[in-house]
C-alpha cells in the first residue's frame, strides 16, 4: 500500500473520486508551502514552485489502483507522480505538471481546488 495524496477532481465528492473506491480515506492535509495550484480546463494541477500550501487528502491505495490513477493522470507523459512532504513533515506521493504545462494558467491563489470551483 502507498499513500498518495490527492488535490482535485479525485478528492471526495469531485467527478474521479470512483478510481479510489478500493482505497482507504487516511485524511485531510495541506502541502508544506512551496507549490503553485494551477486551474486548467476542468481540474487543476500543482506546479513544484511557490509559495502556497495545496489542500487535499491522504488515500492508501493498492497497486491496481495506483495504476489507474497513473492512468488518469497520464502519468508520466503529462502529470509526474513524484514524492511530496507534507505540511506535517510526512511524505507521501502525489501528482504534479511540469511548468510546460501550466505557464499562463490561471492561479489558485489560496490553494484549495475545491473552494475555488465552488
Amino acid at each position: 500500500m502507498r499513500r498518495v495524496f490527492v488535490y482535485g477532481t479525485l478528492r471526495r465528492g469531485e467527478p474521479n473520486f470512483a478510481l479510489l473506491e478500493r482505497a482507504l480515506f487516511v485524511r485531510e492535509a495541506q502541502t508544506s508551502p512551496g507549490h503553485t495550484l494551477y486551474a486548467l480546463d476542468g481540474h487543476p494541477g500543482m506546479g513544484p514552485d511557490g509559495s502556497t500550501s495545496v489542500a487535499g487528502e491522504v488515500f492508501e491505495v493498492d497497486d491496481e489502483t495506483l495504476k489507474h490513477l497513473d492512468e488518469l493522470e497520464g502519468h508520466p507523459d503529462w502529470y509526474l507522480r513524484v514524492p511530496i512532504t507534507l505540511a506535517d513533515g510526512e511524505t507521501v506521493e502525489t501528482y504534479i505538471l511540469p511548468s510546460e504545462f501550466t505557464h499562463g494558467r490561471p492561479v489558485i491563489a489560496h490553494g484549495d481546488w475545491v473552494r475555488w470551483r465552488r
